[in-house]
């Protein structure tokens, strides 16, 4: 079952192009990380998701209703949490928790939503006495007050401290375990790695991945190995003592790296050359690549084929 349905949607700003032929669909209590750079028609498409902006063309379906026309009993299914909002400072958390849950049909009780998000001890503090991060925590609350069937998250865990991060994860984690399903952008890829059930990324307002971390992650070209040659160690000789690795890329201080698509074979190759010339590898790592890595590989050779975007969300 879908929570989102997109299919062939595009907007375009007289000759600009925000959002091309987008396709994707998100399913019933998953967690769906929508990724890409500033301008690669994020923003646009969840505008038009939630119903704030009018697509040129295309379909799209949020929890069955087109959200162009879904009026209340849409805004009534769905929870939004903003990058920012514009709390009036002078309410007290029970206060604005209280009178953003008045505009839903079904509403969770206060103290449940502050519990939530971990404001227990705040919740009868004026919000503009609240630190930056607490403030954050606020507009998850109220993005939640209402039992929504679907969330956005835009950046929801921005200036939060590590430990406040790894209780929203669980929050959200939480949420999908009741059946509510999460639409997430966010500039922390671990964040993504972590949470999504699947990836989708965008470049110049078209998909260019989709997936689940995993699948995405083990698509990468390589795994990269490191190490620190000792200073008196001959780097010419271990590249010709072991030609089969390719390119080992050189950095400061003796450090070499190379990318291995067998890091179990070159990584015994490594160390038994090293173990014949007597000397230690220090440092030595085996990285496996990151959704990060993938990602700024995907969006890097997909600019670069195609050239900068344009700044539109």
């Amino acid at each position: 079952m879908s929570a989102i349905n997109v299919t062939g949607l595009r907007k375009t700003y007289g000759s600009l192009v925000a959002v091309d032929d987008l396709s994707f669909e998100v399913r019933a209590g998953e967690v769906y990380a929508l990724l890409g750079h500033n301008g690669a028609g994020k923003s646009t498409t969840i505008e038009i998701l939630e119903g704030h902006r009018q697509r040129t063309s295309g379909e799209v379906s949020v929890l069955g209703l087109d959200p162009g026309r879904g009026g209340r009993e849409l805004r009534d299914r769905i929870g939004i949490v903003l990058q920012t909002s514009g709390i009036e400072p002078e309410l007290t958390i029970r206060e604005a928790v209280g009178l953003y849950g008045s505009c839903y049909r079904r509403t969770r009780p206060i103290d449940e939503v502050v519990a939530m998000v971990g404001l227990e001890e705040k919740v009868d503090h004026r919000i503009g006495s609240l630190s930056g991060g607490q403030r954050r925590r606020i507009d998850l609350a109220l993005g939640i007050v209402g039992r929504p069937d679907l969330v956005f998250l835009d950046e929801p865990t921005t200036g939060f401290d590590a430990a406040a991060r790894r209780r929203s994860w669980d929050l959200v984690r939480s949420l999908c375990a009741d059946g509510t399903t999460v639409l997430l952008t966010t500039h922390y890829l671990d964040e993504a790695e972590q949470l999504a059930d699947r990836v989708g990324v965008m470049v110049n307002g078209s998909m260019v991945a989709e997936g689940t971390p995993d699948e995405l992650i083990g698509a990468a070209p390589a795994t990269v190995v490191s190490f620190v040659l000792p200073p008196d160690s001959d780097r010419g000789a271990l590249t010709a003592a072991l030609p089969g690795l390719g390119p080992l890329a050189a950095g400061e201080n003796g450090r070499v790296d190379f990318r291995s698509s067998t890091p179990t074979a070159d990584l015994h190759a490594i160390t038994s050359w090293a173990l014949e010339q007597g000397i230690e590898l220090h440092s030595l790592s085996v990285h496996r690549p990151s959704l990060e890595d993938v990602f700024l590989q995907l969006s890097t050779s997909e600019q670069t084929t195609n050239g900068e975007p344009e700044d539109i969300g």
